[in-house]
């Protein structure tokens, strides 16, 4: 069994393919992380624990301790893992080991997106229970191998099992100690339009805090935080990384205390997140993903990205080739009626593309953004023959039907909210902060996620519609809830996520065939939370393909390419003003979820070939390009140029995508290096026909053959032959 329990020193050993995690259960400490790292044979790494106290301190034993879920109060100083006020006032918990269990499988996270098993093969969970014998604080820690995956979940239940209410004030998912300080932290930060730009710090002796306080995952920072040997590369070194299954306010950090111990941690925030608990009642935090890598960046994003492909995305569309999509909006805006749209889908039609999407402005009065979100009643101004109407001639053209929504939303100016003012979320006597001219639905009440589910239900029902763009395009402000007592308030966040999970959960049930892509102003809400439900994310609004390859290539650090939407759009790009050609657009489009968002009939014949072709190689090549294994070659963060790889399961098929940003006069040819090929086989260049051993094509590498001039690009297609 991959978990061990060696019963004379008390330690729990999670002992994966390249992974081990050592736990000790001791009896006046409670839970101690021992060890997170490569493979040990032999799990009994109790002498370690000697080590931390030589009795030359002036702080106590106890504040050197490597705790795995540390406490306020009894002399830990940094984050808590779990902290809990009681009814004296006091958040003095002391957690003692009672009992751990260990079994086959893994059980769910009730109304929570999790990394699930499909066979109790697949996993083994050990749960371990601390107790505090004051107050009755009851706390449970899973942790789960993942077998196959390599990788470790971890969570923890926190019950109240004494008789007074306790008020937990941090919640947090994980909690890792570290040996020594001597590391790089890594993290995913930006903004709208400029999304997980990859940061590389050195770690010092303070607290490096990664957050969102905003009520979704944001655009500015992504749960996710690793720690890495200072000499890492994307194919060498140790990393460490956390990430967290869940889409609302988060707290990631790396803290370093006085005795150089490096600690990470990622949970719920705690600045916008406390949760009474009564007697008899528990709390369940969100899952975080635990990656241990030997061999670099690539190594840690490839165990995040075949977990999210297996065991976070579910159902129909998981493993299904997704469809090439063409997107009206940058085409026509909110300036549309039935004739524009099949216009623009009869193009599309005419090319392959097989999906054709009805972005904003097909429902109520909106002509503009500043009303009728939450009327989810079609405009019969626009569209005579509703959406049945529009959708059907679509499908007669040989094309599914997709609709875009943003049903957390309302408008001030709209029916619903004039019927229900408090169904926002708002601070009684308080003005309400407006934002894209539009509110935010209180999703924490029960009588809201039922419209909700109800409205897009009815929608859906009324037409063969096949796909669902769901948009979210603002953060919480006054993240209260009407109604709810006094002391509960600061629960509207966490509860709000719940009620987003609860109604995503009911209209994926109900509609297991439409393929939903997650949406939050672009990538604002890029979660492994979302991506349980919504098996692909639209990466971002800005379709500049010079900026995505910098967008793109660091979502990649945590999320395979099945689950970023990638478009080629318009050209001057309507977010930069950059013009690049056809080819550079849809070559940076192939590292996601193939689409257009552009009117095809203001193509050249020239672009629409190009166009046409590009369809042709991505219906060949998409189950390599959304299943196979995924490699950076060349950072855009770094120089002038970037590249990546794809290699399909069975190493037959590989597609390598180079790109130059800038030209330069009498310039040295530019080579890249393919990686993981089989050294001894021939491969077949698909375009020219010549033929590479692996080794040629690792070693020698390949020549870039991107034309003269700015943002050009090369695609090369490999197969094996022997």
């Amino acid at each position: 069994m991959p978990v061990l329990f060696d019963n004379e020193n008390k330690i729990i050993h999670l002992q994966g393919k390249t992974v081990s995690l050592c736990l000790m259960c001791h009896p006046e400490y409670g839970l101690l992380n021992l060890y997170w790292g490569a493979r040990l044979e032999d799990g009994n790494v109790s002498y370690l624990l000697d080590a931390v106290y030589d009795g030359a301190s002036f702080d106590p034993k106890h504040t050197r301790f490597p705790y795995d879920e540390p406490v306020r109060g009894a002399g830990y100083y940094q984050t808590p893992s779990v902290c809990a006020i009681n009814e004296r006032g006091d958040d003095v918990v002391r957690l003692k080991y009672e009992s751990h269990e260990i079994f086959r499988g893994k059980k769910a996270l009730n109304g929570l997106p999790m990394v699930y098993t499909e066979s109790a093969d697949e996993a083994t969970t050990a749960v371990i229970t601390l107790k505090d014998p004051l107050t009755g604080l009851c706390v449970q820690v899973s942790y789960t191998l993942m077998e196959t995956l390599d990788v470790i979940t971890r969570s923890v239940n926190i019950g109240n099992a004494g008789c007074e209410k306790l008020v937990l004030t941090h919640m947090m998912s994980a909690s890792m100690p570290m040996y020594g300080s001597d590391y790089d932290v890594i993290n995913l930060s930006g903004g709208w339009a400029r999304e997980r730009y990859v940061n590389r710090t050195p770690l010092a002796h303070a607290s490096f805090r990664v957050e969102s306080q905003r009520g979704s995952s944001s655009h500015e920072q992504n749960p996710f935080i690793a720690l890495c040997e200072k000499t890492a590369t994307e194919h060498n070194g140790q990393v460490w990384a956390m990430s967290l299954v869940y889409s609302g306010s988060f707290l990631a950090s790396a803290d370093v205390n006085n005795f150089s111990t490096a600690r990470m941690s990622i949970g719920l925030n705690p600045e916008v997140c406390r949760w009474n608990l009564l007697p008899g009642e528990s709390f369940q935090t969100p899952e975080a993903v635990l990656v241990y890598s030997p061999d670099g960046f690539n190594g840690m994003s490839q165990r995040f990205h075949k977990t999210i492909r297996t065991r976070i995305v579910r159902g129909y569309w998981r493993d299904q080739p997704r469809p090439i999509l063409i997107n009206n909006w940058e085409a026509t805006y909110f300036d549309f009626n039935e004739e524009k749209i099949e216009k623009i889908a009869s193009k599309a039609a005419s090319l392959g593309i097989e999906l054709f999407v009805l972005d904003d402005g097909w429902f109520g009065k909106r002509n503009t953004d500043n009303c009728s979100l939450g009327d989810w009643v079609v405009n019969k101004e626009k569209l005579p023959g509703g959406i049945k109407g529009v959708c059907d001639r679509v499908n007669r053209m040989g094309m599914a039907f997709g609709l875009w929504f943003e049903p957390e939303m309302v408008s001030p100016d709209s029916d619903l909210y004039r019927a229900h003012p408090d169904w926002c979320l708002h601070a009684e006597g308080r003005s309400r902060t407006e934002a894209r001219q539009q509110l935010i639905l209180d999703l924490s009440r029960i009588e809201v996620q039922d419209y909700i589910i109800e409205a897009v239900s009815s929608v859906l029902k009324s037409a063969n519609i096949a796909y669902v763009k769901w948009d979210m395009n603002r953060n919480m402000t006054e993240y209260y809830s009407y109604g709810r007592e006094a002391c509960r308030q600061t629960e509207t966040q966490h509860r709000y996520m719940l009620g987003v999970y609860r109604v995503m959960e009911t209209l994926t049930n109900i509609f297991p065939k439409v393929l939903f892509e997650g949406c939050s102003g672009g990538g604002g809400r890029f979660d492994m939370g979302m991506l349980y439900y919504m098996p692909q994310i639209w990466t971002s609004d800005d379709t500049d393909p010079v900026e995505r390859l910098k967008i793109q290539y660091g979502t990649s650090f945590v999320y395979p390419a099945s689950a970023m939407g990638a478009h080629v759009s318009a050209s001057p790009n309507h977010q930069t003003g950059r013009s690049t050609s056809v080819k550079m657009r849809a070559d940076v489009a192939l590292g996601g979820n193939f689409g257009f968002e552009l009117d095809l009939n203001t193509l050249t014949d020239e672009e629409i070939e190009s166009v046409r072709s590009t369809v042709e190689l991505v219906k060949r090549v998409r189950a390599t390009l959304q299943k196979g294994t995924f490699t950076r070659l060349e950072s855009p963060f770094e120089g002038n140029y970037a590249a990546w790889q794809f290699v399909s399961d069975d190493g037959e098929d590989v597609i390598a995508c180079a790109y130059r940003k800038m030209t330069m006069p009498n310039p040295y040819p530019k080579k890249f290096f393919l990686k993981d090929l089989d050294e001894k086989a021939n491969y077949r260049h698909a375009e020219t026909g010549n033929v590479y051993t692996g080794s040629a094509l690792m070693h020698a590498g390949i020549v870039f053959s991107g034309a003269w001039g700015d943002y050009q690009s090369a695609v090369y297609t490999f197969r094996k032959i022997g």
